[in-house]
């Protein structure tokens, strides 16, 4: 089953791919990438990110989100399935926000970019994407961020565990943002409720 991490940015701009590897360098990293033919390294749709031995980590794709284009749909379906996750407020915040969306870049992660030395790699250049294009982190089976990158919206499987950066919007609309433990019963009821775990340690 193919897995995907995307960022949804409320700005497009052109990202000469020797911007992502200056980034890549600037964290002491390597990669290659393979671009088709008739794509342009100032202005490209979809590459293939590749290990310095050449193994493909992640295929990426930049979906403009504009009527006719896949990133519209996508986009659309994301403001159906939101509705069946909690916190509440956040998928509300989340089907308001999506409005401002301009772009998705699309990760699809293969095997090879989960091994320890690679995964560095794939997520360098998504916060490199980031950076440029502003917006929000998603990741399937985990869920979404606001625009601080801490997350939001529950879509983990039941039995996660570890610690997370989470936030809550409060009744001001502002975000409270803490660290806490997503294996924790009772953390997680109060996150999936929209209010800050008691437990859990502010941030």
């Amino acid at each position: 089953m193919s897995y995907y991490i995307r960022v949804l940015g409320t700005k497009d701009p052109d990202i000469h791919l020797d911007e992502l590897l200056d980034a890549l360098e600037a964290d002491g990293l390597r990669a290659k990438f393979a671009v088709a033919d008739d794509e342009k390294p100032e202005k490209w749709t979809a590459i293939e990110i590749l290990s310095d031995k050449e193994e493909v980590l992640t295929e990426l794709e930049r979906n403009p989100v504009k009527k006719g284009d896949f990133g519209l749909e996508e986009l659309e379906e994301f403001k159906e399935t939101i509705l069946d996750f909690k916190p509440a407020s956040a998928a509300k915040w989340l089907n308001t926000f999506f409005d401002k969306v301009k772009v998705i870049y699309a990760f699809q992660l293969l095997d090879a970019a989960f091994e320890e030395n690679h995964y560095p790699v794939v997520t360098a250049i998504q916060a490199a994407i980031w950076q440029k294009i502003g917006g929000i982190l998603q990741a399937d089976g985990e869920g979404f961020s606001n625009e601080e990158g801490y997350h939001i919206l529950w879509q983990f499987e039941d039995d996660v565990e570890g610690g997370w950066n989470c936030a809550v919007i409060n009744s001001k609309g502002e975000w409270e943002n803490f660290a806490m433990e997503l294996g924790d019963t009772t953390q997680r009821q109060e996150f999936l409720e929209g209010r800050v775990p008691a437990s859990a340690t502010r941030v």
